[in-house]
């Protein structure tokens, strides 16, 4: 117990004099994550330093959900037996996006003039007869109106009679002027 009387001594010595001597690079230094024992120590810009710390590092922030789900076990099978049809895939579909199906897809996608990415898309499903009939066309346009007219339709204007080409022996402006002297 002797023993350690010595730096039980030193550390509160040290610790004394941490408080009594003022801090000259106190702006210069980044705040410190401290106890609520160090904080109270009296120094005014300390507390809100460190304060303002502990508020930026408590602030949420909100996981974005995904916008595309992976597909099922059995979806995969869906694939992989298409690909199987087509011979691009070999072996039993299993419902793994292993790298035998990735290879199959990038096959199959190179095969027929689609980005060979390996990843599952709209155009590649549609061409495996397995997407939507209208993937990667361009968004639904409006109906159009039946022809049957709502209102009367307004009369054509009336047509304007022909002007005279204008003749090649005869200037119209030396016409209207009589010649200057």
């Amino acid at each position: 117990m002797k023993a350690s009387l010595p730096w039980i001594t030193i550390a509160a010595a040290l610790l004394l004099l941490s408080l009594i001597v003022p801090d000259t690079n106190a702006r210069s230094r980044k705040p410190r994550h401290s106890s609520p024992q160090a904080s109270s120590s009296g120094s005014a810009s300390t507390p809100s330093a460190s304060s303002a710390a502990k508020k930026k590092s408590k602030k949420r922030r909100s996981r974005r959900e995904p916008t595309q789900k992976a597909p099922t076990p059995d979806r995969i099978k869906e694939i992989q037996s298409a690909l199987g049809r087509r011979g691009y895939y070999q072996g039993e579909p299993n419902g793994k996006w292993d790298l035998n199906t990735v290879a199959a897809m990038q096959k199959f996608q190179s095969g027929n003039g689609l980005e060979p990415s390996g990843k599952i898309n709209a155009l590649s499903l549609q061409k495996l007869g397995l997407g939507s009939e209208i993937a990667g066309v361009s968004a639904p346009r409006p109906p159009v109106p039946a022809t049957t007219p709502a209102a009367p339709a307004p009369a054509p204007a009336p047509a304007r009679p022909p002007s005279p080409p204008p003749s090649s022996t005869s200037n119209s402006a030396s016409a209207a002027k009589p010649p200057s002297r």
